[in-house]
């Protein structure tokens, strides 16, 4: 039975959550709350395993209290604000839903929270480590994007697309930003191009001692003259 705590400070938004969250297999709702300070008297005395928290509150606000120990149970944020989804997932919250909430998202959710605090799976023959999806900010919310299937990030003059093995996502992430949170094998091709080196197949020499890097897949991205050196470097040439 998974032990959820509700806080919001809107009625209407309480009484939904507790609907939708009693309409769910193996849910058990141990306190609902109206703010940040009432969430911490009740927290240890109530042992959730989940917390489903509202992000704007009186007092503490949801991330302030995701901030805070104790950081046992899973963070569910239900919100109106898609702004701070970044700051959320940040924390380690486990997702970050936006209202209206409909049961099926909420569903979703909780299982997310299910499978984090799920115990570890005992060591098998593979030793690779978990994925770890980083959250971008798109037009339809919050994506969580695996790096390793991340092939290159291009700056249109408006918007970066983020070009996956998947498809092609738009995010309002600058291309700096990108590569501050992306791993190191992520090199900064030109001014407008943020290049998975890993999916670089082959380079085509431009006239001005620049490139073309041709991913496995096929892509083309532009490869200035001072980064083709180093990617040479890279590779050893």
């Amino acid at each position: 039975m998974l032990r959820v705590l509700i806080a919001d400070d809107e009625l209407q938004a309480r009484k939904r959550l507790v609907r939708l969250l009693e309409g769910l297999p193996d849910v058990e709702i141990v306190s609902v709350c109206t703010n940040g300070e009432e969430v911490l008297q009740r927290v240890l005395g109530a042992r959730p395993d989940v917390l489903v928290l509202d992000i704007s509150m009186p007092g503490l606000t949801g991330l302030e209290l995701r901030a805070a120990p104790p950081r046992g149970p899973a963070v569910i944020f239900v919100t109106a604000h898609r702004q701070h989804a970044i700051e959320a997932f940040d924390l380690g919250a486990t997702d970050y839903v936006l209202k209206p909430v409909t049961a099926a998202r909420l569903e979703q959710a909780i299982q997310r929270a299910r499978e984090r605090l799920a115990p570890a799976p005992a060591p098998s023959q593979s030793h690779r480590p978990p994925t770890v999806r980083i959250p971008i900010e798109t037009r339809d919310g919050v994506v969580l994007v695996d790096p390793e299937t991340i092939l290159y990030a291009s700056f249109d003059g408006a918007l970066v697309s983020i070009v996956t093995a998947g498809g092609i996502a738009l995010t309002t992430s600058t291309l700096r930003d990108l590569e501050g949170r992306l791993p190191s094998k992520f090199m900064r091709a030109d001014r407008r191009n943020l290049l998975n080196v890993d999916e670089v197949a082959r380079l085509e020499p431009e006239s001005d001692g620049g490139s073309i890097a041709i991913t496995r897949g096929g892509h083309r991205v532009p490869v200035s003259r001072q980064a083709t050196r180093e990617l040479r470097r890279r590779f050893g040439l």
